[in-house]
């Protein structure tokens, strides 16, 4: 089953003096790309969670983000009171004002705010990773459910480039036949007797440089493995992407061989539903 490396996860968790919002985003990208942003406070656990969210997603641009409200009375952040009244009866001698307005001016100075490191409580952290599991989990059902749709869409395109392939198959003899036909009109047109024998022998070497049989089976081949793929246990984007070019290849080399205006019309259809499943192969984990 083939996952998207699209997808996104969010927690929120209630603790008594705190909120906290956990967001897991990811796109598309070759590798991991992992970003993080957490307060200070829980800095400490970022080499782990970083080791978390790379075994669950495995690759892809990840943005993962962990916010902290303070929702109880009680904060770690105080007025200095010695420095504050210091810098207002400095001020006294500078400008002329009542207490409120040197306040508000001496509030906003170096020093005037204390702020005491606050010390992680490991059970709260328990707490925590429990939802940034959650989180993870649910970005991980939203790569699943996102890859189930990607599947609809390769089999319906996988299916379009067998069907023309078909049609490629059906129209081959009235090609050769055609190129058949050219070489024999050419010859009467130069009116000039030539060996039935050696003529023939020519136009065998002539139609098969032109023969697509091997073509058309590896083609059918890769179609069929692409699919198998498809329904693996794993999710396999790198898999596919490598099955795809040999479908390119076998493609290009039928438009380059066919020779004949209804077969290469074909041939550009299934270059442009191979390109709309390269595409989208980009976005598979």
């Amino acid at each position: 089953m083939i996952q998207s490396m699209t997808g996104y996860g969010k927690s929120v968790i209630q603790l008594p003096t705190k909120k906290i919002s956990i967001e897991v985003k990811s796109l598309n990208s070759k590798n991991l790309d992992l970003n993080t942003r957490m307060p200070s406070l829980y800095r400490e656990k970022e080499l782990s969670i970083r080791k978390l969210i790379a075994s669950k997603l495995v690759r892809g641009k990840v943005d993962f983000s962990l916010y902290m409200e303070i929702t109880g009375e009680e904060t770690s952040t105080q007025i200095n009171k010695t420095v504050v009244n210091q810098y207002i009866k400095q001020l006294k001698n500078v400008v002329d004002g009542d207490e409120t307005e040197l306040l508000k001016m001496a509030i906003r100075l170096p020093d005037a705010l204390t702020t005491e490191r606050e010390e992680m409580d490991e059970n709260e952290w328990s707490q925590i990773s429990k939802e940034i599991d959650n989180s993870l989990e649910k970005i991980l059902q939203y790569r699943i459910d996102e890859g189930k749709s990607l599947e609809v869409d390769f089999i319906a395109r996988v299916q379009n480039i067998s069907n023309l392939l078909d049609e490629v198959i059906a129209i081959d003899p009235d090609r050769i036949e055609g190129v058949r036909e050219r070489l024999n009109k050419g010859i009467s047109e130069i009116k000039e007797k030539v060996d039935e024998n050696r003529f023939e022998q020519e136009l065998v070497y002539y139609i098969e440089k032109f023969d697509i049989t091997e073509e058309k089976v590896r083609l059918k081949n890769h179609l069929d493995y692409f699919q198998k793929a498809l329904h693996s246990d794993d999710s396999n984007g790198k898999k596919l992407g490598f099955i795809g070019q040999e479908m390119g290849r076998e493609i290009n080399t039928i438009g380059s061989k066919s020779n004949y205006a209804p077969m290469q019309k074909l041939v550009v259809q299934m270059k442009d539903e191979l390109e709309k499943i390269k595409e989208q192969l980009l976005n598979v984990l």
